[in-house]
């Protein structure tokens, strides 16, 4: 994978525990976090890193960056192939980029090869460029296609992307299986509140995840400077947890609004840290807009909010209300005045707050959590890997 590191992506992470539990030695090749080293083996998971690089700021670093990242991922992959033959071989977008080192062992070892479709890609960049050039979205479509076709197999986090794939790509319905990025019950947990964590005031109300530009941080602040400027609330703390590409321009633009006695930015922390606030919220806000990629993605924010028994603010999106149902309230899309009073509505009704905490955190026990995923996804490896393991070391590489 190119866009995170493992095991900070909990879905690959908890995919390789996963594997690991089924009796698979499993290797991952990502990009360094701060502080990683280039080789780890963690909880039995071989962990080949390299250093990233992003430069930035025109369609011609983006290039530079994924041309870099999968001449390393090659280099990587091959060396750790020298431990034993890949049963199994699966790539993780975005971007849809290695698709041709899929190929390459299945010519080497026989691989069969594995797509996890965390992303369309196609979308991702409409949404955040939405005067982009055509040829770059034909082009991140061919790179979807091809992705596809190599693929002897797709998992996809939800059924709209298995309905995408399917009717724009042409994938046999039989050769996908969706496996929807479920909390880990056993890290999310919750515990005592703290009360210093409102910093004086009676409430909290938190985000967390990505920060980047199609995720909706900066209407967190739009709705925040309305609560406090135009509803006059000033009982309120907001706490942002995470980092992404815009965390300088939306530090700027909370100081611009004069909300920084009001909201924090803590950076990415450490799960604990992340527990304590959350088992401390009144609210999560889960602020992505409607756009061609939110509407039909599963935002994780809001399965870890209801992880926690904390209800959901978020605007009206197709996949989020399949994942929150009536653990969350909906506001028009993209309409900030109305997601700024459905907040400080739920924040002036603690009864219901605490009903709508309670049957999120059921519908995570019951039908969400990774516990419930993992055997699909266990399952496709052990169908597609029966032939090849007889008598052969079973290897997955990620």
């Amino acid at each position: 994978m190119q866009n995170l590191s493992v095991p900070f992506d909990r879905r690959v992470w908890l995919e390789c525990l996963s594997l690991i539990d089924a009796g698979f030695s499993v290797a991952v090749v990502c990009p360094k976090a701060p502080g990683d080293p280039s080789y780890a083996q963690v909880n039995g998971v071989e962990l080949y890193k390299y250093r990233p690089y992003a430069p930035g700021g025109s369609s011609i670093s983006f290039v530079l960056e994924y041309l870099y990242s999968f001449l390393a991922t090659l280099v990587l992959s091959l060396r750790a192939s020298l431990r034993g033959r890949f049963v199994a071989v699966q790539s993780c977008n975005p971007p849809d980029l290695f698709w041709p080192i899929g190929l390459l062992f299945r010519m080497l070892h026989r691989s069969a090869f594995v797509f996890d479709h965390h992303d369309l890609c196609p979308e991702l960049y409409q949404s955040r460029f939405p005067n982009g050039h055509q040829i770059v979205y034909r082009a991140l479509r061919r790179m979807e296609q091809c992705t596809m076709r190599a693929a002897d197999h797709v998992i996809a986090t939800n059924d709209s992307y298995r309905h995408i794939v399917v009717g724009r790509d042409g994938v046999d319905p039989a050769c996908v299986t969706v496996v929807r990025t479920g909390p880990d019950l056993n890290r999310l947990r919750r515990t005592s509140a703290d009360p210093s964590l409102r910093r004086s005031r009676p409430h909290l109300v938190a985000y967390l995840g990505v920060m980047g530009p199609q995720d909706g941080v900066d209407i967190v602040l739009d709705m925040a400077d309305v609560v406090v400027h135009q509803l006059g609330r000033d009982d309120i703390s907001f706490t942002l947890m995470g980092s992404g590409d815009c965390f300088d321009e939306l530090v700027a633009q909370r100081d611009q609004l004069d909300l920084s006695d009001f909201v924090t930015f803590t950076g990415r922390i450490p799960d604990e840290e992340v527990a304590a606030i959350l088992s401390t919220a009144d609210v999560g806000i889960s602020p992505d807009p409607k756009n061609p990629l939110n509407d039909v993605s599963t935002m994780n924010k809001t399965m870890e909010y209801m992880a926690f028994a904390v209800p959901v603010v978020a605007f009206d999106l197709r996949e989020t209300r399949i994942s929150a149902g009536e653990a969350a309230v909906y506001a028009t899309p993209n309409d900030v005045g109305e997601l700024a009073k459905l907040l400080v509505d739920l924040i002036d009704d603690e009864p219901r707050r605490r009903s709508m905490g309670t049957t999120g955190r059921d519908r995570v026990e019951k039908e969400l959590a990774w516990d419930h995923q993992a055997p699909h996804y266990v399952r496709v490896y052990e169908q597609l890997t029966t032939a090849s393991r007889r008598g052969v070391p079973a290897t997955a590489g990620a």
